[in-house]
């Protein structure tokens, strides 16, 4: 997420790819209309005075079914060989996170946050983690982007991610020279396929495919998550992604079980 004093930027930079909104049916539409908006609300000008840490609580109903688009959680690519994902291919919760290397709140996420998650809930099975590269801080953040996809095709997409959101890291800048340290930094083993791939049309299609995939669910600004479908905007508390993912999981265990349970009653019949 931007901090307040540039989240007019986001507002006003300019992607490559369109940002028609994706063709998911009225609900769906309803959803990117409340991400965008609690979006805008987490980055205002009005929160100026506010600490990163007291950006507006997202609610999260107790009911697990609350506030979940089905349409959403269709999003997740449960792809077992995705370089940008961690945890197993079939844990029970996904959040998709969508964030830019030159975000601030983005980094607090993933310093403060984020390896907590996947220490309660990723190394159990529950939870998996997908990144979606959303650069909406101009030619440097494209460049970190491009970079971090180019380090997970030599399996060290993770190592770039904690490279590039290490504290003081965005002050450095993003430009070419300064992703290629991150990625020695990160032990991108050929560091001259690296910066062929930084380049390469590959990186820009991946990145672009990501940037078109937020705008369409309405995201507008940084971070922006999915939790199997529930819309989070913003670097929110631990504890509203621990409580929408244990909700989530809940869920899916209750459909599997209702699964299990008609498959019993047809086995019944015969």
């Amino acid at each position: 997420m931007p901090t307040p004093s540039n989240a007019k930027s986001a507002k006003s930079a300019k992607p490559t790819t369109s940002r028609k909104p994706l063709l998911y049916g009225a609900v769906v539409v309803l959803a990117a209309g409340l991400l965008g908006f609690a979006s805008y609300k987490a980055t205002s000008p009005d929160d100026s005075s506010r600490d990163t840490a007291a950006t507006p609580a997202a609610e999260v109903s107790a009911d697990p079914g609350e506030g979940i688009y089905p349409e959403l959680a269709k999003l997740a690519r449960r792809d077992a060989d995705d370089k940008l994902a961690v945890g197993r291919a079939d844990a029970p919760v996904v959040l998709i996170e969508y964030a830019d290397f030159k975000c601030g709140y983005c980094g607090k996420f993933a310093r403060d946050t984020e390896p907590e998650l996947i220490e309660k809930y990723v190394k159990d099975g529950t939870l998996r983690i997908e990144w979606r590269n959303f650069p909406i801080f101009g030619e440097e953040s494209e460049n970190a982007a491009r970079g971090a996809w180019a380090a997970g095709q030599q399996d060290r997409f993770w190592e770039f991610h904690r490279a590039a959101y290490a504290e003081g890291a965005k002050e450095k800048g993003f430009g070419k020279d300064r992703v290629k340290a991150l990625a020695e930094e990160a032990g991108v083993k050929d560091l001259d396929r690296f910066m062929k791939d930084l380049d390469g049309k590959a990186a820009r299609e991946a990145v672009a495919k990501d940037q078109e995939q937020a705008y369409g669910i309405g995201a507008t600004s940084t971070p922006s998550f999915l939790i199997n479908g529930r819309p989070i905007a913003g670097a929110q508390p631990e504890e509203t992604f621990t409580q929408a993912i244990e909700a989530a999981a809940e869920q899916a265990k209750s459909t599997a079980g209702a699964g299990s349970d008609r498959d019993a009653g047809k086995g019944s019949d015969k």
